[in-house]
């Protein structure tokens, strides 16, 4: 019986090892004609694709690269934007984009140019540690658009701080291959940590939809639901529920006062009913609370100049930052709170962040009443 057992975990080891040295070929646009809403860095990438930007407006991407913002392919900030982006900037946008939407369509889709833009995905099943009795936290790091170090690594020290409070084991990774129906079964609760960028494949976004779907937590922290362009339509506005439109840049930091909203859920045990906070704050495309979303925390929009860096204006009147729902049997919690590192050390932030987290891993404690408990 060992023998078998020793030879099947070799054979597993083997497949594992083949299965991520393969290129990836099943990213969810691999494809996909090019267009003006495909990614920035896609259309870049392709033979054809600068001239063809250029050759509907030689300035359009005058000084981008692939890899503009994040410092090398991945994470890059040009994997989410696109030229419609671009477009919308400027005043002949709207009678350009026809032109350069029919250039765009008319690039071939080669086999060369599917393994490239898939690169920044990949296979590779991380190696977990040993589960040890305690509830199970993961924390997905993996960037493929802008990454902000400090925010990333505030975070990662509270969930951890978080993690070692409340007695759960926490586990971090970066692959996308951990998304399979096997490896999330053991967890609790997903953290997504400031991910930016479409991070997985066609078959790891259907593993990661029916986990939380069929009763997996979920929680999100600020980069998280920040893209300006998004390339998964379920993840945007059904699992988060409404979509980034833009944050204050006139300034780009300033103090609001956040206030509790939700007395049901636990989620404000040991929380201020309100206090003032200096952040970087984001504004949607809806209120989540419309889409069956429960606000946790709002913050009062008479505190600060909701004028973003083009002048528009970024007001939602009432403006939830932290929100909760259930998405299937499942349970997901949302804060845009997490820009500034030191927001992660603010007690309020920080408590609110850590009963969030335990809010959405309940679930998988109380079964499936959890769906219908209305907290």
């Amino acid at each position: 019986m060992l023998r078998r057992i020793v030879a099947a975990s070799l054979l597993l080891g083997a497949s594992t090892a083949a299965l991520a040295a393969e290129p990836v070929r099943d990213c969810p646009l691999a494809a996909t004609p090019l267009g003006i809403e495909s990614p920035l860095s896609d259309v870049l990438m392709h033979p054809g694709g600068r001239p063809a930007l250029e050759s509907v407006a030689p300035d359009l991407v005058s000084g981008f690269t692939r890899a503009f913002g994040g410092g090398g392919l991945p994470p890059g900030f040009a994997n989410i934007l696109t030229p419609g982006v671009l477009l919308d900037s400027r005043p002949d946008g709207a009678m350009l984009r026809p032109v350069l939407s029919a250039k765009l369509a008319a690039l071939p889709i080669t086999d060369a140019f599917t393994l490239a833009r898939c690169a920044r995905y990949d296979h590779e099943r991380p190696v977990l540690p040993a589960r040890d009795g305690r509830r199970q936290m993961l924390v997905f790091e993996k960037i493929n658009g802008f990454r902000d170090n400090p925010s990333v690594d505030g975070a990662r020290a509270r969930l951890t701080a978080i993690a070692k409070k409340r007695g759960w084991q926490i586990v971090f990774t970066d692959r996308g291959g951990v998304m399979n129906a096997a490896d999330l079964a053991r967890f609790d609760v997903v953290v997504w940590n400031n991910v930016s960028g479409d991070a997985l494949t066609t078959p790891q976004r259907a593993a990661f939809r029916a986990y939380v779907e069929q009763g997996g937590g979920f929680a999100g922290i600020h980069g998280s639901g920040g893209d300006p362009r998004w390339f998964w339509d379920w993840y945007v506005d059904t699992l988060i529920g409404a979509r980034f439109i833009g944050h204050p840049g006139k300034p780009q930091f300033q103090t609001a006062t956040v206030r509790l909203v939700d007395g049901r859920s636990g989620i404000g045990a040991g929380v201020a009913e309100h206090w003032p906070l200096l952040e970087e704050w984001y504004s949607f495309d809806r209120n989540p609370v419309d889409g069956g979303a429960v606000a946790v925390a709002t913050i009062d929009e008479q505190d600060y100049k909701q004028i973003g860096y083009r002048d528009e204006n970024l007001a939602m009147g009432y403006h939830p930052i932290a929100w909760r729902k259930f998405v299937g049997d499942g349970r997901m919690f949302y804060t845009a709170i997490g820009h500034r590192p030191e927001n992660y050390d603010e007690p309020q932030a920080a408590a609110l962040l850590a009963n969030g987290i335990a809010w959405a891993m309940r679930n998988r404690a109380t079964g499936p009443k959890g769906k219908h408990d209305h907290d």
